[in-house]
């Protein structure tokens, strides 16, 4: 039986294939085609996924019809959103962390490609980090945002 993949272990793969995407087609297109792009990058790797994941929220014991949908589920266990904006607001980091949560994941992406150089426009994001526990000064409480 096999176990549940590390999240940890898959970043590279996932940065590495948004690293390709970005390279050839660089910033200024619509997020669809760089998940479109994205999604056949990570397929020519061998690289499980799922593309506009509909996740269900629980509220007070019950399933909702309602939810949200993931840009990526990588493995069943690393959410990647995607991005192509012009700035990304604490908005964007709040929408990524509540999925984290919701979803009951701890590793998660954000990808900016509307950026000169990708490296700016990653964000790693760790659900329930000790160090943010209570929140931090600009991250939602229980998260926290790295650049990549």
């Amino acid at each position: 039986m096999q176990g549940v993949v590390d999240p940890e272990l898959l970043v590279p793969k996932v940065l590495s294939a948004a690293y390709a995407v970005h390279t050839h087609l660089g910033p200024g297109l619509t997020e669809k085609v760089y998940e479109a792009c994205l999604a056949q990058e990570l397929r020519s790797q061998g690289v499980a996924f799922e593309v506009q994941v509909d996740m269900p929220v629980e509220y007070r014991g019950t399933q909702l019809g309602v939810g949200y949908r993931v840009d990526l589920l990588i493995e069943g266990v690393l959410i990647v959103e995607l991005k192509a904006v012009e700035v990304v607001l604490p908005l964007h980091y709040a929408q990524a962390l509540t999925y984290l949560r919701l979803a009951r994941r701890t590793l998660g992406l954000l990808i900016n490609f509307n950026v000169p150089h990708l490296k700016e426009g990653i964000r790693r994001i760790v659900l329930n980090h000790p160090e943010n526990r209570q929140g931090g000064k600009g991250t939602p409480r229980g998260g926290e945002f790295l650049n990549r």
